[in-house]
């Protein structure tokens, strides 16, 4: 066992002084922990070669079976490395790694505090980092990080509703993976104890379990920055049809996600296009709301490229653009941030700052659902 970086350093000197002077336990203990708690699996870190992990109490060490083998000591590192198939630390060796802190101690994994506990697995010469967490926990720093902290109460709990929703979703549907969900935007945004705040606690717990559900099932609870006006059928931009995620007319007016611009040279363009001597560019097919589907390029040769391709390539802010020649290339003029199903966060911004409260907000977003509480389902 080793101890690690500058930045590590800090951060326990930090929690060390957090304890000493009591605002940590003011700050980060205000917590409900149900009784039927849903646990779930974050992948934090994957396709690492090593991770530095630690405690803030006392924790037990064990392998994959179970088996406790050391005691790790508060604020003192350990750095796993993959070495072939297994997990090697200081002299030992295994295929699977899991550290829980005890007293109701905190993990740090890579660059970061968690609640919960962490498994390390070795999966194809490289490590995958898994925290598992008490779900209600989790959406503490879900909400920080997928909503600012400073949002009206009303959109933060409609965000919490919608954020659990979409976590057990998503657990219900990867039974056979290695985790649930993973820390970025292809799932939820997730930083652990760095996100959290009063604020995104209050939420959680004033909607604890409660989901939304479909004909009795937990929906795909989407949801997204900033439409533009208007929200899209979920069939139109992704694949299969839903009849809970249709376009509605959003209300994120005079909001930072609502419009935007973004200049590209005509060299710019080919370089993230792939296509060279660019001539035109225009949309060939978009949704009735105004996203593209698809464009068609002309340069030295003609392509037609999805709207996606597209976005993902010149790092648009969403689908829903026109296009303007320019005498240095092109101008992309476009409106809302994120794929613009389900919820809109800045509508809901909008919507609470009007009085209006989380159901009727996610019953605006999402057409026929019900809210439901997970305890009432087990």
């Amino acid at each position: 066992m080793a101890f690690l970086n500058d930045k590590f350093l800090m951060m326990m000197r930090i929690l060390h002084l957090g304890r000493q002077t009591g605002w940590f336990s003011l700050l980060w203990l205000m917590t409900i922990a149900p009784a039927q708690a849903e646990r779930l699996r974050v992948a934090v870190a994957q396709k690492i070669s090593q991770v530095s992990l630690a405690a803030s109490t006392p924790a037990i060490v064990s392998d994959g079976s179970g088996q406790k083998f050391a005691e790790l000591q508060p604020l003192k590192a350990l750095l796993a490395t993959a070495s072939k198939d297994e997990i090697e630390f200081g002299d030992r060796k295994v295929t699977q790694l899991w550290i829980e802190p005890q007293q109701g101690g905190y993990v740090w994994i890579e660059d970061r505090w968690y609640r919960g506990a962490v498994q390390v697995i070795s999966s194809g010469k490289k490590l995958v980092a898994i925290n598992h967490v008490n779900l209600e926990q989790y959406l503490y720093s879900v909400l920080g990080a997928e909503m600012s902290a400073t949002f009206p109460i009303e959109a933060l709990k409609a965000q919490a509703v919608a954020a659990r929703t979409y976590a057990l979703y998503r657990s219900q549907s990867t039974t056979k993976k290695l985790f649930d969900v993973d820390s970025s935007q292809t799932s939820q945004v997730y930083r652990g104890l760095s996100s959290e705040a009063d604020t995104t606690q209050i939420a959680v717990n004033a909607t604890l379990g409660q989901i939304l559900t479909y004909q009795g099932k937990p929906i795909l609870a989407a949801f997204h920055s900033a439409s533009g006006g208007h929200t899209e059928n979920v069939e139109d931009i992704w694949s299969n049809r839903l009849p809970y995620l249709r376009g509605v007319p959003d209300y994120d007016l005079g909001t930072p996600g609502y419009e935007w611009t973004q200049a590209f040279t005509t060299a710019q363009l080919s370089q993230g296009l792939k296509i060279k001597q660019i001539k035109k560019i225009a949309p060939d097919r978009t949704t009735q709301f105004g996203r593209v589907v698809s464009l068609k390029i002309s340069g030295d040769t003609t392509k037609t490229l999805t709207g996606t391709q597209v976005r993902t390539a010149l790092k648009l802010r969403s689908l829903r653009f026109t296009i303007t020649p320019t005498p240095q290339g092109f101008l992309f003029t476009g409106r809302g941030y994120g794929h613009g199903l389900g919820m809109s966060q800045w509508g809901a911004y909008n919507l609470a700052q009007q009085g209006m409260t989380y159901p009727n907000i996610l019953a605006h977003y999402y057409s026929g659902v019900a809210i439901e509480n997970l305890e009432g389902r087990n």
